[in-house]
């Protein structure tokens, strides 16, 4: 019964899965996939796995009426194979397909929405040094990044493509301190077939690392850079070499639960400096020992903005890739120039159904700069208004665990429009988000 259940632990990155644990024991059909030895020694040997997702969108004034789009409903699909291939203790070789698509958005697919067939992983694993809990391994190739809570670098999983990077990583882990080294190239995304280009830049690097302290928590320190010739931000849009330092204190489980980060961002902006910032409060508790096991949680986010449109220098805080859904499920609003209070709670309806709760707050930090999307790219101008609250965001979201391979998420979001969208937008108008996806992994 164990090795069926570890091999049931699908990850957010499916190149964290091991399934070697198999190797010893009697499989069944589906474990045949799993590990599928390649020698008589069984140290050889290959793993399958994939993912088929259809999602239903309809999307109410998502612009909040600005292009007078009104209902937008579409189908988006995911489809992903992948393989997996050891080679000893010293070698293994990962490679995933992936293919996005999406049909019926009446303004077209945006980035997040369509890429029909793309190698989204495929990179070779060398461990230089293994022993006991201590392992150091080179990573070179195409893959996925995610780390601590998504803000600054994630995979983005809720969006229809998952975002990838091609480069090369070193990783240190032991049993209390990890810690990962990386300098990648952030990749030209089209919409065909095999159709993406390597930029041929160096973009994107850094170091994250992660220490656990027992029963107290974890803290993860980071430093990453990024270069991007051409970054738009209301201020205007210039060549941005730009530096991130930053913590995270976290702890989640039964009882009291807390994610707490902070980030400083430095750097140049065409002739001009960049200092900008943010900081993230979010505590709970978690009551794990009573019907439904509820959590109540409260976060309170401080993201910097533009203190002077037109001066050169710039307080912008750039979220880099961050996750969609870190504001709510498909959030209007994304984490730039802004703060927010973001009361949630959460609940097992039945064992197999959770359900989410929010209710989000937004406001402008500086009324010199504009609303970014979820992505950090500029959506509204700001600074010909004075006014700061953009508005509220009332969500609920439901999961239902099928089985152990097929789940049904859907979730349905109204955004009340405040005095600043009001004032920037003529005839402004409240947006409704509603979608359904099932999925299924193997």
């Amino acid at each position: 019964m164990g090795s069926i259940v570890s091999a049931q632990s699908f990850k957010l990155l499916r190149y964290d899965e091991n399934y070697g644990s198999l190797r010893d024991s009697t499989r069944n059909f589906y474990e045949n996939l799993k590990f599928v030895p390649l020698n008589s020694e069984n140290n050889f040997y290959l793993s399958f796995g994939g993912e088929a997702r259809y999602e239903y969108v309809d999307f109410n004034n998502e612009d909040w009426g600005r292009l007078n789009i009104g209902q937008n409903n579409f189908l988006l699909q995911r489809y992903d194979l992948h393989a997996d291939l050891y080679l000893g203790k010293t070698f293994r070789v990962f490679v995933q397909l992936r293919s996005a698509l999406q049909d019926g958005r009446i303004n077209g697919s945006r980035g997040i929405d369509e890429d029909q067939l793309n190698v989204q992983n495929l990179f070779l694993d060398v461990n230089l040094y293994q022993k006991e809990d201590k392992k150091v391994t080179v990573r070179a190739g195409r893959q996925e990044l995610d780390y601590g809570s998504g803000r600054l670098i994630s995979v983005r999983e809720g969006p229809n493509a998952r975002l990838y990077f091609t480069g090369g990583k070193i990783m240190y882990s032991s049993a209390r301190f990890s810690v990962d080294g990386f300098a990648m190239m952030e990749d030209e995304i089209n919409t065909g077939v095999f159709d993406n280009k390597i930029s041929k830049k160096r973009n994107l690097w850094g170091a994250y690392s992660k220490i656990i302290f027992p029963k107290a928590g974890n803290l993860d320190l980071y430093y990453l850079g990024i270069r991007r010739d051409a970054a738009v931000f209301e201020e205007g849009i210039a060549s941005e070499q730009r530096h991130t330092v930053g913590t995270r204190f976290w702890k989640y489980g039964g009882g009291f639960i807390y994610n707490l980060e902070a980030a400083y961002q430095f750097g140049s902006f065409g002739s001009g400096d960049i200092n900008a910032w943010t900081g993230s409060i979010d505590i709970g508790y978690s009551f794990e020992d009573i019907r439904f096991k509820p959590t109540i949680n409260l976060r309170n986010d401080y993201i910097s903005g533009d203190k002077n449109k037109g001066n050169g220098s710039l307080q912008t805080f750039n979220p880099l890739f961050p996750k969609g859904g870190y504001f709510g499920f498909s959030p209007q609003v994304g984490p730039v120039n802004l703060i927010d209070i973001h009361p949630y709670a959460t609940m097992d309806l039945l064992s197999t159904l959770k359900m989410q709760v929010d209710v989000v707050f937004n406001w402008r930090f500086s009324t010199q700069d504009g609303i970014y999307r979820p992505s950090g790219s500029l959506n509204l101008t700001g600074s010909a208004s004075d006014e700061r609250y953009i508005g509220t965001a009332y969500l609920a979201n439901f999961v239902y665990s099928v089985n152990k391979y097929i789940s049904v998420v859907s979730g349905i979001q109204y955004f009340k429009t405040g005095a600043f969208i009001n004032d920037i937008i003529p005839n402004s108008k409240d947006g409704v988000f509603f979608n359904v996806r099932l999925g299924f992994k193997f």
